[in-house]
């Protein structure tokens, strides 16, 4: 049987740049299905994407970046996908570099990777001196509670095999999900690895996360980080049936 790769792009009013992200996928990662996760836009974000060739699924209504990327993670166990990876619907991630993803996949026997922004310190991302502390002091506390260097934790460019596509398809954080997800891998024991990329300013649209808003997102990740800490959660194993149906709405 064939090895099956999924591509999840999340996108919230998007419609700027859905287009090339998705047709940047097709020329440069071919062997990916690519899956938009339109999460209630209310501009031409689904139509665009579907005119360039994507599948689309449609939330009635806003559900925020992690129930998004959630849905992805629950059609790519209920439809049997060996591997997904999540690239953002405002253009920052560079397809191209989804193989360098891989490769570290492949080589290390890892079950997530995540492309950063910062492992290299060359400071060649143009991030707002406001965002980029907020990052290095997740990033601080982070690499202490998983005894291991995490430099960029709030990135969404990120590489799952099937035992990390169950665990999130059952259980994943909402609201701003990529830190705490990073906490529930280290809790359930399974591996990451960042490895250095590129990757652009936004094309198009409007981040969630204003200049207005970046203290209580702050505050919002930090208590999220310490309730996930004391949290228990079951450990699903591949077989297990996701909580929620991704079929809805295809």
């Amino acid at each position: 049987m064939s090895v099956r790769h999924l591509a999840v792009v999340p996108a919230y009013n998007e419609a700027a740049s859905v287009e090339r992200v998705v047709g940047s996928l097709r020329e440069h990662a071919p062997e990916f299905d690519v899956l938009v996760i339109d999460d209630g836009s209310t501009d031409d974000t689904f139509d665009r994407a579907t005119a360039a060739g994507a599948r689309v699924l449609r939330h009635p209504f806003n559900l925020g970046i992690g129930g998004a990327v959630q849905s992805g993670f629950t059609f790519a166990k209920e439809r049997g996908y060996d591997f997904m990876v999540q690239v953002d619907g405002d253009g920052q991630h560079d397809a191209g570099q989804i193989e360098v993803l891989q490769r570290t996949m492949a080589s290390e026997g890892v079950d997530v990777v995540c492309g950063s922004r910062f492992m290299d310190d060359s400071g060649h991302y143009p991030a707002p001196i406001s965002r980029r502390t907020g990052i290095h002091i997740f990033a601080f506390i982070l690499s202490r509670l998983v005894d291991g260097r995490i430099s960029d934790p709030t990135s969404g460019f990120r590489l799952y095999n099937q035992r990390a596509i169950s665990l999130f398809a059952r259980d994943y954080p909402h609201d701003y999900p990529e830190v705490e997800a990073v906490l529930m891998l280290h809790h359930h024991k399974l591996t990451l690895r960042e490895v250095p990329v590129r990757m652009f300013t936004r094309e198009g649209g409007v981040s969630s996360i204003s200049s207005g808003k970046s203290a209580y997102y702050m505050i919002k990740v930090l208590l999220a980080l310490f309730i996930g800490l004391a949290r228990a959660r079951p450990v699903p194993e591949p077989g297990e049936a996701a909580a929620v149906s991704a079929s809805q709405g295809l």
